[in-house]
């Protein structure tokens, strides 16, 4: 594993990135909200023994890509879900450069699937796979989500935002910290029916609807925050890309539990760590275009 820093238009990304000399292949992690790159690196290790070039990285603002001007805090940091976009563009990119003639996969988990309909250089990615994300409105919520969704969204969100700069979530125990600008971008998608595409207009809309590389989902039945629905509001988004949706339960890879942040688990190493393996060679099989949706 190599550590790396990306310089990128107002922003300094830190980067891991896992290779070997057979790699064939080219995956960029998309981390959730507020969750470091840390978290992916026991599976980006498994995956790069598998012959992936693996690189995970921080978003603008959080994990290690904090500037050195906020000194652990981020009142008056600038940025939102845009640049989030630009920033894992800049990480394609940088990866595509590496391994020029071999095709490049996304592996979205939760917001790391929202945000590919909104990248600059959707030509240069071959598959999407998304790993418990949702659309975020919050009627798609599961509903021990649900029930306390609007105190936060209407009341503790603006508020805490408001007081700090920032939204101090790791003082609340809730998402991490995060920039005012991306928490405050964030709410109003998950405020609107249509998520991204009916809060920021027909552009969102019109670029989602440029994705032509096929996008596998998988649901997670215990996820406590995604629900089926929406995964599939989410998924067709990409309304003409190939797009197919798989429900995953505990039971199927004899587990307690899986929730919403399980997949990346050691344990699932025999499991469903190798599902994905089997649906990134798969998509290399897939039409530039075409639906299926599949709940099985």
């Amino acid at each position: 594993m190599q550590t790396r820093t990306l310089m990128t238009s107002g922003a300094s990304l830190s980067l891991k990135v896992y290779d070997s000399a057979d790699s064939h292949a080219s995956v960029v992690i998309g981390g959730a909200m507020g969750v470091r790159q840390d978290y992916y690196a026991a599976f980006a290790q498994w995956l790069c023994r598998q012959g992936f070039r693996v690189t995970t990285f921080d978003y603008r603002g959080s994990g290690d890509s904090l500037p050195d001007t906020a000194h652990g805090g981020l009142r008056g940091f600038r940025a939102n879900l845009f640049d989030w976009a630009a920033d894992y563009a800049a990480v394609i990119d940088d990866a595509k450069a590496a391994l020029p003639d071999a095709p490049l996969y996304l592996l979205g988990h939760s917001l790391g699937a929202q945000l590919p309909g909104l990248l600059t250089n959707q030509h240069r990615v071959n598959g999407l796979l998304s790993v418990a994300a949702g659309s975020g409105y919050w009627r798609d919520n599961a509903p021990q989500l649900r029930r306390l969704i609007l105190y936060f969204w209407y009341v503790l969100v603006p508020v805490a935002t408001r007081l700090f700069g920032y939204f101090p979530g790791r003082r609340l125990k809730k998402v991490g910290d995060l920039p005012a600008g991306v928490m405050l971008q964030w709410r109003r998608w998950c405020l609107n029916p249509h998520y991204s595409v009916g809060a920021e207009g027909g552009g969102a809309r019109q670029s989602y609807g440029r994705v032509g590389f096929p996008v596998r989902a998988l649901s997670i039945t215990d996820d406590e925050l995604m629900t089926l629905r929406g995964t599939h509001n989410l998924i067709n988004l990409y309304a003409n890309a190939p797009r197919s949706v798989e429900q995953i339960a505990p039971a199927d890879v004899q587990a307690k539990r899986i929730g919403h942040f399980g997949f990346f688990r050691e344990q699932f190493s025999s499991t469903l760590w190798p599902r994905s393996l089997k649906i990134l060679g798969d998509m290399a099989k897939l039409p530039p275009s075409g639906v299926t949706n599949t709940t099985v």
